[in-house]
């Protein structure tokens, strides 16, 4: 099978990159700002130029620095030019050519990599200038564009025709297995997570990973799969995009998504901060399964509790991993009052799994994705119909609805209407009086007697009589 080309953007901070990205991908899935900096990780996609479908890859403004985290985001800068067919240089016409442009344009010719020159911010005069000034860089004729505006676009269509001329896609081998295929956007328009639809076979199962920040998000993403995908570090807030990650565990594909810590809403007071945030929300929005990351020394504060509510409000399958459990004194006990408390806290989420996780030792990360096996299954559980009345009936019995103004409430059938999560639609005569502490009798029985731990269920109550009761 022919392979897309590889494309990555790349230039020094605040020169458009993402929004070039943006723009070839056809949708704004990278954060934009006037500030320099925003980007940190690379982040993937699939985009078209024309007729010419593109894997997309968008980097991090490139710097001098040999330590920090402008020395993790060069590294990863560096990665996807590895990784890529044909790079597009990108510099800023209003500013001209400066001094970390022309090394970069060094770094650029040592890699090997076929490279197109474009000058961004062309509309209008002021790029004139820079335009002229862009030659002095040594890498052949530069491209006028505007990536705001969707300026220059054929003539860069035209250039990447030239430079993909006579690269092999079928033959060429992969920088790494792991990454051959393309990590998209969690807003995928082709995928419905509430759909319940049974999913393609080769879809991929959607992973979120969530919490507050520096939780070690990003650092779990990494062991997972192996490899340094996205940026770590102590600094709080490094991640602001949410990264899709693809890899293969046990034959599955699987797409993770590393994303921005959430805080408390009253302490998001940046711009950019918003914006990380609402793309985090997307991301659990599309997931399947979320995997919230709980800090072991502070357990379960407000916003923990906030974000699992908000994944049980999605319908999405939860797994809590409890980080730095190496620091925990007395692991079993811990570990059951932890227990305890989420679930009095949580009951929505009753027998959500809680896995223990050491960074420094990689205990608990092994349990992991078996956890998650078992939880998308029962996510997509469906049960018969006969199995639920016989198990109505036998719930009704042991504990009958409770009289309102001297008339039971009397439940008559029940049946499953989707999965994805497993919801469930119950016939009862004067319905709208049925109480919410007898709702959530029936949830917990439905999780206990069909093995449903860790899933929101859905209960909806409807006035009616059974439909396929005799009539006489």
């Amino acid at each position: 099978m022919r392979r897309l080309p590889a494309l990555a953007i790349v230039g020094r901070p605040n020169v458009g990159k993402s929004t070039l990205f943006n723009r070839l991908a056809g949708k704004p899935l990278a954060i934009v700002d006037d500030r320099p900096g925003i980007t940190r990780d690379r982040r993937e996609a699939r985009g078209r130029l024309g007729d010419l479908d593109l894997r997309l890859i968008d980097t991090a403004g490139y710097e001098d620095a040999a330590t920090g985290i402008e020395a993790r985001m060069r590294a990863q800068t560096e990665r996807a030019l590895q990784d890529a067919d044909v790079c597009i240089f990108l510099i800023d016409g209003r500013e001209g050519v400066t001094a970390l442009d022309q090394r970069f344009a060094d770094l650029l010719r040592k890699a090997g990599r076929p490279v197109i020159l474009a000058v961004n911010k062309c509309e209008g005069a002021r790029g004139e200038a820079g335009l002229g000034d862009a030659w002095s860089v040594g890498l052949g004729e530069p491209v006028p564009i505007s990536a705001a505006h969707g300026e220059g676009m054929s003539d860069l269509f035209q250039r990447l025709i030239v430079e993909l001329d006579g690269i092999n896609l079928d033959t060429r081998p992969e920088t790494d297995p792991d990454e051959a295929e393309i990590s998209t956007d969690a807003e995928d328009p082709g995928f419905d997570p509430d759909s319940d639809d049974a999913p393609d076979e080769g879809a991929p199962l959607r992973i979120a990973v969530v919490g507050r920040p520096n939780v070690g998000k990003s650092t779990l993403v990494n062991a997972l799969i192996g490899q340094e995908r996205v940026i770590t570090g102590p600094e709080a807030g490094l991640t602001r995009d949410a990264i899709a990650v693809e890899w293969e565990w046990e034959g599955r594909r699987v797409r993770l998504h590393d994303t921005a810590g959430l805080r408390k809403r009253g302490k998001v007071d940046d711009r950019i901060e918003r914006m990380s945030a609402a793309d985090t929300l997307r991301a659990i929005k599309f997931a399947e399964i979320v995997l919230l990351l709980v800090d072991a020394e502070r357990p379960f504060e407000k916003q923990d509790l906030n974000i699992a509510a908000r994944v049980e409000a999605e319908g999405r399958g939860l797994i809590v991993i409890l980080t730095k459990w190496d620091l925990v004194a007395d692991k079993q006990a811990r570990l059951a009052e932890m227990r305890e408390a989420f679930e009095r806290l949580l009951p929505q989420v009753k027998g959500a799994p809680l896995i223990p996780l050491s960074a420094v030792t990689g205990r608990g990360l092994d349990h992991i994705m078996p956890a998650v096996k078992g939880l998308h299954r029962n996510w997509n559980a469906k049960v018969k119909t006969r199995d639920l009345n016989d198990w109505l009936g036998e719930m009704t019995q042991r504990h009958p609805p409770p009289s309102v103004d001297g008339k039971r409430v009397k439940p008559r059938y029940m049946a499953q209407t989707k999965a994805r999560p497993p919801t469930f639609v119950l016939m009862a005569s004067r319905a709208a009086y049925l109480p919410e502490s007898y709702k959530r009798y029936l949830i917990n029985g439905l999780r206990e007697a069909f093995d449903l731990p860790g899933v929101p269920i859905r209960l909806i109550v409807k006035a009616g009589a059974n439909p396929y009761a005799k009539k006489s």
